[in-house]
């Protein structure tokens, strides 16, 4: 400790030239940096929209070049003769007949129209009767009620 205090004693000038140097140099460096800004303040904003606006387009093309669509593989039953009905799950599920034809012709890729004019009931018919086949099979789309028919074996 008593040999920090003498050797600031001794050389206090030197490390108050070097502390006023540095200072100086740390303010010459600031001033230079304020008139580099100063004098070209509209190319540096120019420059940071120019940047800015790239960047923008360059996130925005990403998003709209990426693709929407989604490839779904699935398992495909070609062959209809190894299909076994699966009565004891239609009767837990608790589907009627008519719900069983309803959901075999939306299996068979027909509207609801269509299906209305085969069975020669009325479309609020088929639409009451699809709703009950998704309520019972715990689905919302046409397409997950024939999917999970066909997984419980209620269709071929």
């Amino acid at each position: 400790m008593l040999m920090a205090a003498n050797f600031l004693s001794r050389n206090r000038s030197i490390i108050l030239y070097g502390v006023s140097l540095a200072v100086l140099l740390l303010l010459m460096k600031w001033l230079e940096w304020h008139f580099i800004v100063l004098s070209n303040a509209f190319e540096i904003y120019a420059g940071l929209i120019a940047v800015i606006f790239t960047l923008l387009g360059i996130w925005l093309a990403l998003k709209l070049a990426r693709p929407k669509t989604v490839i779904v593989e699935r398992e495909v039953v070609v062959n209809g003769a190894d299909f076994i009905f699966n009565e004891d799950e239609r009767v837990k599920l608790g589907l009627s007949k008519r719900e069983m034809e309803v959901l075999q012709l939306m299996a068979d890729g027909l509207s609801n129209e269509e299906i209305a004019a085969r069975l020669f009931v009325s479309l609020n018919t088929i639409k009451t009767h699809s709703s009950k086949v998704f309520e019972k099979l715990e689905v919302r789309r046409r397409t997950h009620a024939v999917d999970k028919a066909r997984k419980l074996q209620l269709i071929p």
